[in-house]
C-alpha cells in the first residue's frame, strides 16, 4: 500500500494523527464536543476531507484510565476491530466510523465521563511487526464516581416523602449497579427498594435486573394500609429509537392491614394475608419530541400481567392487560414563521382485569382483590376528582374496578412575553372516564366455596361489566391550569370544574396539585 505521501505530504499526515482526537470526539458524541477554536476546526474538516479515503489498518487499541473496568468487559467491544483490520481494507474514514462506534457504545454504559480522548498514533517503525499503513489508537478515559448518597425531599401525587439513595457504580467492574433507596412520606409511610442490573452479553441496551421491595402505603381512599415485601427478576431491552421492552416475574406478599374504624364491609372481607406470583410484559414506544411537555408525537405503552396459571403459584389468579395512548400536534400561527408553542394533545387509557382459576385447575376462579383493582381519578390522571373518585364504590371507600376506560383533550399555550422553548405553559383540559367492577353473583354454595365462579360466570360478567363501560356518559371535568415541565417530573397547578359525576363518585372542584411523570 502507499504511505500517506501519496494522498499528501508526510507533515500533513502526521498532522492529521496529532489533531484527530477533537474530531474523533465530536464523532463519538457530538452533542458533548464543542472545539473552541473555529479555525482548529476547519483545519481538521480540511484534513479530513483530503485524507478519508487513505487506505489504513489497524494495530493496537489501548485504553487508559479503566481502573475499576474488568478487561474481560472491554475486550468484546474493541478487540473485533483490531482482528477485523488485518483482513478488511480499511479506510481512514472507515477507521474513524468503527472507533466512533465502539466509543459511542462504551458511553451507554454511563460508567465514564462522555469526554473520551481518542488519539491516533503510527507504530514504531523499527517494530517489524508493523506495516506503514498501520496505526494504533488510544482511548483515555475518566470513571464515574462509584459511589454515589443522595437525599433530599419529594412533593406530589398527594403525597410529600424523604428519600435517600445509594448508587454503587460498575460493582465488579462490568458496568454494572447497586441501588439501594429508602423513603418515608405522608402516604407511603416507608419504602425500601434494592435493584442490583448488569448488562447481558455487553449490550448496554440490554440488561438483567434482580430487585428487591418492603413497604407499607396508606390509602385513605379505600380505609386501609398495605404492606409489601418481595422480589423479582427482569429483562430490559432498550432500542435505539425509543422502543422499550421489559419481561420479568415477581413474588410478592400483600397483606391488607390498619383498618379504619368506619371501613366497609367490602375492604373488611379482603383484609389479610395474600400472595401474588405473576410474569409482566410490559412494551412502550415513545415518538414525542419531549414526554414532559410534548410538542408533536406519539407515545404507546402496553403493560400486560399473568398472576397465578399455569406453573405460578400464590393465592390469586388473573390476567392483568392496560393499554396507554398519547398524542401531540403543534398548531401554527399565522404569521409566526419560528414554532408556535402552542399544542393539542390527547390521551386515552383503558385497561382489564380477568379472573382465572389458579395453576391448571380449570375449576372456579376468584373474585379480584382490593389489592389488584384499577384506581382511577386524581391530579395526574382524571383531573376534577378525589384519587380514586371513580368506579365502584362500598360506602365512603373506592374499591377500584376492573375494567376501566379515560381519554383527555388539552391545548398548551405559552405564557404571555415568553416563546416556545419555555418549560412553562397554559393548559386547557377537559378529561373523563368510567371504571366498574364485575357484579361477583355467586350462588350461596359459591359462597361456601369461597366464592368460586365458573368459566361461564366469569364470562358473562366481564361481558356486562363491558357494556356498562359504555353506559351513560362517563364522569367528566373540565378545567384551566398552569404547566412546569422539569427535565424530571412535571408539575401542574389546575382549576377543575366537574361537569358530569355518576353516582355515587366523588368530584372535587377547585384546586388541584399533580406532580409526576405520566400524566393523562
Amino acid at each position: 500500500m502507499a504511505r500517506a505521501s501519496s494522498h499528501g505530504d508526510d507533515d500533513v499526515f502526521e498532522g492529521l494523527f496529532k489533531k484527530e482526537a477533537g474530531s474523533i470526539e465530536q464523532r463519538a458524541a457530538p452533542e458533548r464536543t464543542h472545539l473552541h477554536e473555529n479555525e482548529s476546526e476547519h483545519r481538521i474538516a480540511q484534513l479530513l476531507s483530503h485524507n478519508q479515503t487513505l487506505p489504513v489498518t489497524l494495530s493496537s487499541i489501548q485504553i487508559h484510565g479503566a481502573k475499576n473496568t474488568r478487561k474481560s468487559f472491554l475486550n468484546p467491544l474493541f478487540q473485533p476491530l483490531v482482528e477485523d483490520s488485518r483482513n478488511v481494507n480499511y479506510t481512514l474514514s472507515d477507521l474513524l466510523n468503527e472507533v466512533g462506534g465502539a466509543v459511542s457504545k462504551l458511553q451507554k454504559f454511563d460508567i465514564f465521563h462522555p469526554d473520551i480522548i481518542v488519539h491516533l498514533s503510527q507504530p514504531p517503525q523499527l517494530d517489524p511487526s508493523t506495516s506503514p499503513t498501520d496505526l494504533d489508537v488510544s482511548l483515555r478515559v475518566r470513571e464515574k464516581s462509584r459511589f454515589m448518597l443522595k437525599t433530599g425531599t419529594d412533593l406530589g401525587n398527594t403525597e410529600g416523602s424523604a428519600y435517600g439513595t445509594m448508587l454503587v457504580r460498575n460493582v465488579f467492574g462490568g458496568a454494572e449497579f447497586l441501588s439501594v433507596n429508602a423513603s418515608a412520606g405522608t402516604r407511603t409511610r416507608s419504602a425500601y427498594s434494592a435493584d442490583f442490573s448488569t448488562p447481558i452479553d455487553g449490550n448496554p441496551n440490554l440488561r438483567l435486573s434482580l430487585d428487591g421491595l418492603a413497604s407499607s402505603t396508606l390509602k385513605p381512599w379505600a380505609s386501609h394500609e398495605e404492606l409489601l415485601k418481595g422480589g423479582g427478576i427482569r429483562v430490559n431491552w432498550a432500542k435505539e429509537n425509543g422502543d422499550r421492552l421489559q419481561v420479568g416475574y415477581s413474588n410478592t406478599w400483600r397483606q391488607i392491614t390498619g383498618l379504619a374504624a368506619t371501613a366497609s364491609p367490602t375492604v373488611r372481607g379482603d383484609a389479610g394475608d395474600s400472595v401474588k406470583s405473576a410474569i409482566t410484559c410490559l412494551f412502550q414506544r415513545e415518538r414525542r419530541d419531549n414526554p414532559m411537555l410534548p410538542q408533536s408525537g406519539y407515545m404507546v405503552k402496553t403493560t400486560s400481567e399473568l398472576a397465578g396459571w399455569g406453573f405460578l403459584k400464590g393465592d390469586v389468579g388473573f390476567s392483568k392487560s392496560e393499554m396507554e395512548i398519547a398524542s401531540a400536534v403543534p398548531i401554527p400561527i399565522p404569521g409566526l414563521k419560528r414554532p408556535s408553542g402552542v399544542s393539542i394533545g390527547c390521551g386515552l387509557r383503558a385497561g382489564l382485569l380477568y379472573p382465572l382459576p389458579l395453576s391448571f385447575g380449570f375449576g372456579g376462579a376468584s373474585p379480584s382483590r382490593l389489592n389488584d383493582r384499577f384506581t382511577l381519578g386524581g391530579p395526574t390522571d382524571v383531573r376534577g376528582f378525589s384519587l380514586g373518585g371513580l368506579g365502584p364504590r362500598d360506602g365512603a371507600d373506592a374499591l377500584g374496578g376492573d375494567l376501566f376506560a379515560a381519554g383527555s383533550v388539552n391545548m398548551l399555550i405559552p405564557l404571555p412575553k415568553t416563546g416556545p422553548e419555555s418549560p412553562f405553559r397554559l393548559q386547557l383540559f377537559a378529561n373523563g372516564g368510567r371504571s366498574v367492577a364485575m357484579r361477583n353473583k355467586t350462588k350461596s354454595n359459591d359462597t361456601a366455596s369461597g366464592q368460586r365462579m365458573t368459566a361461564s360466570t366469569v364470562l358473562n360478567q366481564m361481558l356486562s361489566a363491558t357494556k356498562e363501560v359504555g353506559n351513560g356518559l362517563p364522569s367528566i371535568a373540565a378545567g384551566v391550569g398552569l404547566v412546569y415541565a422539569h427535565p424530571v417530573a412535571r408539575l401542574e397547578l389546575n382549576f377543575s370544574l366537574p361537569l358530569v359525576t355518576r353516582q355515587g363518585e366523588e368530584s372535587r372542584k377547585g384546586l388541584q396539585v399533580g406532580v409526576g411523570i405520566n400524566f393523562l
